[in-house]
């Protein structure tokens, strides 16, 4: 039995660090925390395995957009990666690979569902739904943003007679072959699925809000050979790495000043002339009509191949509302389905604050995140002392690989807290005003960067048009600011 699962519920237990979630943040800082001999740390997982995003997202061709030697540990290079874009059964065996090669399925305690965490000038405690508190010096949240996803409020829907799911939230029991499916939304899980399921389903409409620019993906299988000279020449495959990182780094110049962005604009374009040479009106309908790089930019080989197919229809026209039997849109046409997917991503601006977390003085990180997700280097916030966020706000990028921001994070939340014991405090609070600051001119850069400049809304932006999701700059520039803590930011309690 698991040190996790034996804290009977309703039970309070005490450790010196929580971690909430179970993929690539909680296990790389628990990796971490044991190789600093911080070991009596606990980590929370609400559901029965591991993996995160990468168990959560099990949908037929789901697969990751950024090459798996990069899109993986510094400190656990796998040279078994079978494709140069690894799928996702393959990304979820990595991370029970890593949880088995360090020992740590023995610290985690499954079916862990955090609904809150209060500080009492001492230390927190976290609230389980079962009843259970953990006591903690530390909490450390690595819920990562992928995980909640965002169904549409349309008339009707609940009257589908149908079957009706979200892509994160996959229904393996739900036989396509000969349905009639509407899939909703055309993001990255969509251009992923639609090709997998395409050449199965009776017929499938594509209910398309805005047009996604799409790239051709560099995806190829590694042979034997290949991962053969990687496990016997490790530097080797370090070296396949820090190509692929310099060559994501290349493109943050065009992410921070758009006009730069033409020359990726010119390839987007090119491949949809090279793709719907024969079918100008489908051309038309999914050319996008903003600035490539405001949105995800996606990849794939297969997407516009599939919307060619005979059986696929594009539909632009905006949803009315459902009925019992198909989707009804603007233009008063009913189109029939038996099958509704929706492929329209995950509440990402606002998921840490509906839980509720209580910090110094009985202040609501909901109420201090009202206006916004705001954090220090997208890891510490101010009246919240001792707790760490990774992939907090400002931290996501649109270029390269989150494990490089994770890992980063991970070396300032030890520092943090090596920087405790050093001074014998308790603990370790953001000041405000160097938070504000810090925020304010994160907000300057990104009002002059393509996501604020390309005239379209995007997942990266919350309710007040504000992006609180990107880092604006490089992954390097990321990690040398958090190398070690800044003294001036923090106050020690």
């Amino acid at each position: 039995m698991s040190e996790g699962s034996a804290v009977a519920a309703g039970a309070v237990a005490t450790v010196e660090t929580v971690i909430v979630g179970s993929g690539f943040a909680g296990l790389g800082i628990a990796v971490e925390l044991d190789a600093a001999r911080r070991r009596d740390f606990l980590i929370l997982e609400k559901g029965d395995t591991l993996g995160g995003t990468w168990r959560d997202n099990e949908y037929p061709g789901c697969a990751c957009d950024v090459e798996s030697h990069l899109y993986s540990f510094s400190f656990r290079q796998n040279p078994e990666w079978t494709r140069t874009f690894a799928r996702q059964p393959e990304i979820r065996a990595y991370l029970e690979d890593v949880a088995d090669h360090y020992r740590l399925r023995d610290r985690i305690r499954f079916g862990a569902h955090v609904t809150g965490a209060e500080w009492d000038g001492q230390g927190w405690d976290v609230r389980l739904l079962d009843g259970t508190t953990i006591r903690a010096r530390f909490v450390v949240f690595g819920t990562g943003a992928l995980h909640d996803p965002a169904i549409p409020d349309i008339e009707g829907l609940d009257r589908f007679a149908g079957t009706a799911f979200h892509s994160a939230r996959w229904d393996h029991s739900h036989d396509l072959r000969g349905k009639r499916v509407a899939v909703i939304g055309t993001g990255a899980s969509a251009i992923q699925f639609v090709p997998a399921i395409a050449p199965d389903v009776a017929s499938l409409t594509l209910f398309q809000r805005t047009a996604p620019w799409v790239l051709p993906k560099g995806d190829k299988p590694i042979d034997e050979a290949v991962r053969a000279r990687y496990r016997r020449f490790p530097f080797l495959q370090k070296l396949a790495r820090t190509g692929i990182y310099w060559r994501h780094e290349a493109l943050v110049a065009g992410f921070l000043h758009p006009r730069l962005m033409g020359v990726v604009g010119r390839l987007g374009r090119a491949y949809l002339d090279r793709s719907f040479a024969a079918d100008p009106d489908l051309k038309a309908k999914v050319t996008p009509d903003f600035t490539i790089g405001c949105k995800r930019i996606l990849l794939s080989n297969d997407y516009y191949p599939a919307l060619r197919r005979d059986n696929v229809h594009v539909e632009t026209a905006g949803i009315e509302r459902v009925t019992e039997t198909g989707v009804v849109t603007a233009d008063g046409v009913e189109h029939p389905a038996d099958t509704i997917i929706f492929g329209t991503g995950f509440r990402v601006a606002d998921g840490l604050s509906r839980m509720t977390v209580t910090g110094r003085d009985g202040a609501k990180l909901g109420d201090a995140w009202r206006g916004g997700m705001e954090a220090l280097l997208g890891t510490t916030v101010a009246g919240f002392p001792n707790m760490f966020l990774l992939t907090g706000p400002n931290t996501g990028l649109g270029h390269s690989s989150m494990v490089l921001m994770i890992e980063s994070q991970i070396r300032y939340v030890l520092d943090a807290m090596d920087t405790l014991d050093r001074h014998h405090a308790t603990a370790i609070d953001t000041v405000r005003e160097r938070q504000d600051e810090y925020n304010a001119a994160i907000q300057a850069k990104l009002e002059k960067a393509v996501w604020s400049q390309g005239g379209c809304g995007s997942w990266y932006l919350d309710e007040h048009g504000r992006n609180r999701t990107l880092w604006p700059g490089a992954t390097f520039t990321y990690r040398r600011r958090t190398r070690r803590i800044d003294p001036a930011d923090h106050l020690l309690l």
